[in-house]
């Protein structure tokens, strides 16, 4: 199985990441920026959630209402520490939704994950997780998530980022190829550092004003 890589290619959302690779936007509307962009991708990658339909009573009449089928709440697992500007974001559309994290740091010379953190839900078994990270540069970071994550058996897993390099997605999906990723853009390659050309810097450091 090869799973698809989606472009969510909406206006708002290429309108707002433009705005975000601009080199003088300031710390505090980046990170504004990337949690308004989060909603919109999350609105995109929720579509094909399942209903069911219950019988509920407006002010006016009974009737047969649409409600999210899932028992189990969506788990959103964010790569620290830039994954928590979308991470905010999806919260804001889906405040019930559960959180995870995993930290991960890129090795500088060999640019492989190391792990320090992974804390999520006890149940994740019985739920559907949505991986957020705003770059797939390198793919070692989302590959070592994935690799993780697929250790404590989710129902099914799901990539979302800003930006992806498609060396990125082509090491991704040789290690994954059961897992879809969403992303706003495929940008044209990585440098030789393991950056996004032409990118918008390193997100984290950019959010956070650490650089």
């Amino acid at each position: 199985m090869i799973a698809e890589v989606t472009v969510i290619d909406h206006p708002l959302i290429q309108h707002k990441l433009t705005l975000m690779r601009q080199a003088q936007t300031s710390t505090g509307k980046f990170r504004q920026l990337l949690q308004e962009i989060g909603i919109l991708l999350a609105y995109e990658v929720t579509r094909d959630l399942p209903l069911k339909y219950e019988e509920i009573k407006t002010p006016l009449a009974p009737m047969i209402a649409p409600m999210l089928a899932p028992d189990k709440k969506m788990v959103i697992v964010s790569i620290m520490r830039a994954g928590q500007g979308l991470l905010d974001g999806i919260l804001e559309l889906i405040p019930s939704a559960r959180v995870g994290h995993i930290g991960l740091y890129r090795d500088p010379i060999t640019h492989v994950a190391v792990e320090y953190y992974f804390k999520v839900p006890h149940d994740i078994e019985q739920r559907d997780v949505l991986i957020v990270d705003p770059m797939l540069a390198t793919g070692n970071s989302a590959v070592a998530a994935v690799d993780r994550l697929k250790e404590v058996n989710p129902k099914s897993i799901k990539f979302l980022c800003l930006l992806a390099a498609p060396e990125g997605i082509t090491h991704f999906h040789a290690q994954h190829p059961d897992v879809p990723i969403y992303t706003a853009a495929i940008d044209e390659y990585l440098d030789e550092n393991g950056y996004i050309i032409p990118g918008l810097g390193d997100a984290g450091d950019r959010m956070y004003g650490t650089k």
